[in-house]
């Protein structure tokens, strides 16, 4: 008899054509679902005689509870090699190996300059009124040589962010809890003093800090009234590292441009959240990572994650 295997939240319908399977069709049945199971219920009745489970980032969390209602589960693969929305240790508890995938491409850089060009040169709006007979030439966009991008975060991918701005001839800064001036030196950017500091001095502001208990609300009320009426706020790192109601307040009332979001604390995003319908949100349905390249890495590794699995040796274990 076959191995149970159950693919969550394929809501591109791609993940058999992304990968070869034929490495582990033989000891394997695949079953994927792509439509997202908001019912905890729902879920466990679906993938309850599972062995293996394979998540789309944190589409799905796998909590404790979760986890204590799944006995059949010995493999938990989750695409990428972080995974906030995983209890790690709860799996371990219950003799679940988790395991982790590469990726590929540079999804998320890229679509933070959509982001930032959206809102500077107001696509949305020009496009639409060219799409039904409106007004000729409207808005009036905003530069960007000249201006400074000021980035929370200078990994691999806010130094990514950080090159393409200087192509446009901006002034990049930065700013982390950890960044030293040797690390934005060697990208070419200007660390700078404080966190206010970045925030008072950009034009466009954008996040590229991993989510953890120390970033969680890091822009609050009082970081975001740093930031000038003429500003912009880019977010494709993780929702509840800008506090929503703050963000919303600064939004309402012009106390900022406006925002480009990729990402949010509730997703799928409810369909009645103003974060939809605000004028100057410029958002997307947390696509930074959907490309074919990390899709294809992704699933790649998750077949060879498989079947190591079947062979006795697991990798890309997350710890």
């Amino acid at each position: 008899m076959k191995i149970r295997c159950a693919v969550l939240d394929d809501y591109q319908q791609v993940a058999l054509t992304m990968a070869d399977w034929s490495a582990v069709a033989d000891r394997v049945e695949v079953n994927v679902f792509h439509e997202h199971f908001d019912d905890e219920d729902a879920l466990v009745a679906a993938i309850e005689d599972c062995e293996i489970v394979v998540i789309m980032r944190e589409r799905t969390p796998f909590r404790s509870p979760l986890l204590k209602r799944l006995p059949n589960l010995k493999l938990l693969i989750t695409t990428g090699m972080r995974n906030a929305s995983v209890d790690v240790a709860a799996a371990a508890e219950r003799g679940v190996a988790v395991c982790g995938t590469g990726g590929g491409g540079n999804g998320t850089a890229e679509l933070t300059w959509a982001l930032i060009l959206g809102l500077a040169r107001k696509l949305v709006p020009e496009n639409e009124a060219l799409r039904t007979g409106g007004k000729w030439q409207s808005t009036v966009g905003v530069d960007l040589i000249g201006k400074r991008l000021g980035l929370i975060g200078l990994g691999n991918i806010g130094s990514s962010v950080a090159r393409v701005g200087q192509a446009f001839g901006m002034e990049v800064a930065a700013w982390s809890p950890n960044l030293t001036a040797e690390r934005a030196a060697a990208v070419g950017v200007t660390l700078a003093g404080s966190k206010e500091e970045l925030l008072e001095s950009s034009d466009f502001v954008s996040i590229h800090i991993v989510l953890s208990e120390r970033t969680r609300g890091l822009l609050g009320a009082k970081e975001l009234g740093f930031m000038r009426p003429t500003s912009f706020l880019i977010n494709t790192s993780r929702g509840p590292i800008v506090d929503r109601d703050a963000l919303l307040d600064v939004l309402r009332n012009g106390k900022i441009a406006g925002a480009g979001l990729d990402v949010y604390e509730t997703e799928p995003l409810p369909a009645e959240d103003p974060l939809r319908s605000l004028p100057n949100v410029l958002a997307t349905p947390h696509i930074g990572y959907v490309t074919e390249a990390a899709y294809r890495g992704f699933y790649r590794d998750i077949v060879r994650d498989i079947e190591a699995y079947l062979d006795g040796a697991p990798i890309n274990l997350l710890r």
